[in-house]
């Protein structure tokens, strides 16, 4: 299949989702916010919006992402919770463990090449594939809606040594073209799956064991202030997603949120 005929359109959407509830785009402002209206209009549950290219995509903490158009796979599902006590964190649990299944399932990639950086970061060989943002909608003080927004990097061009060495795009792995149709199909299935397992333990035990954070030395910033929260050992998670951080002092710390980076083993 080459990259053309693999090209996005609502009639390989429709192919590839059956019955599932859609809207695609070529171009669009950002798949999320286009969901939040949908959802606030009465749109289903599993209904997804996709697109070609987000002119205002963003990832957690409010940062720019954007991808040439035709490069990756950007979509938002909604979903409407069940149970409104359930922790918005299980659905970013939900939500990660989800593409990565459909990676390993979809493309044969093996489990030990896709791991999760902690949170909900997806890695293909220690570089990040896929970034995906969970955001509550209310209507008062009632959970409304949970829109799941991810972008995939099937093909995105990292031209940069910077990016090379952070990034990285699934089709540079595979050397074969990617059917996007295909594999968004893939990634709802599991989606669908997970999230009927949210107030389980089979969700957070597959999260946990997917995590590449748990036993490096790790530093956690807290992105308002750009000041550090804990530098130590990355200990665990516990089943509400917190990173459990030893830090040097021998205090343990319990990170619910932050930017994570790798350091350099201590020097005694």
């Amino acid at each position: 299949m080459s990259e053309r005929s693999e090209a996005l359109t609502a009639e390989r959407l429709r192919a590839a989702l059956g019955e599932r509830p859609f809207r695609f785009f070529e171009t669009i402002s950002s798949t999320n916010d286009v969901a939040r209206t949908w959802a606030s209009e009465g749109a289903p549950h599993g209904a997804v919006v996709v697109t070609e290219f987000q002119a205002q995509g963003r990832g957690r903490f409010g940062r720019r992402w954007q991808a040439p158009s035709g490069t990756a796979l950007l979509f938002s599902v909604i979903l409407r919770p069940a149970n409104a006590a359930i922790s918005v964190t299980r659905y970013t649990m939900a939500a990660a463990v989800a593409v990565r299944s459909a990676l390993l399932d979809q493309l044969g990639l093996e489990a030990e090449s896709v791991k999760l950086k902690w949170p909900n970061d997806i890695q293909l060989h220690g570089c990040k594939v896929c970034g995906i943002l969970i955001e509550p909608l209310w209507r008062g003080a009632a959970l409304e809606a949970i829109i799941v927004g991810i972008g995939l990097n099937v093909r995105v061009p990292f031209d940069s040594a910077e990016l090379r060495a952070t990034a990285t795009s699934l089709e540079a792995h595979l050397q074969a073209t990617v059917d996007r149709a295909l594999l968004l199909a893939q990634i709802l299935d599991h989606l669908e799956f997970w999230t009927a397992r949210l107030e389980g333990t089979a969700l957070f035990q597959a999260w946990r064991a997917a995590l590449n954070t748990l036993g490096e030395r790790v530093q956690a910033i807290d992105v308002s202030t750009a000041q550090p929260i804990a530098v130590g050992q990355a200990l665990d998670v516990d089943e509400d997603g917190a990173l459990l951080v030893r830090t040097d002092d021998g205090t343990i710390r319990r990170v619910v949120a932050g930017e994570i980076t790798l350091q350099l083993p201590k020097v005694e």
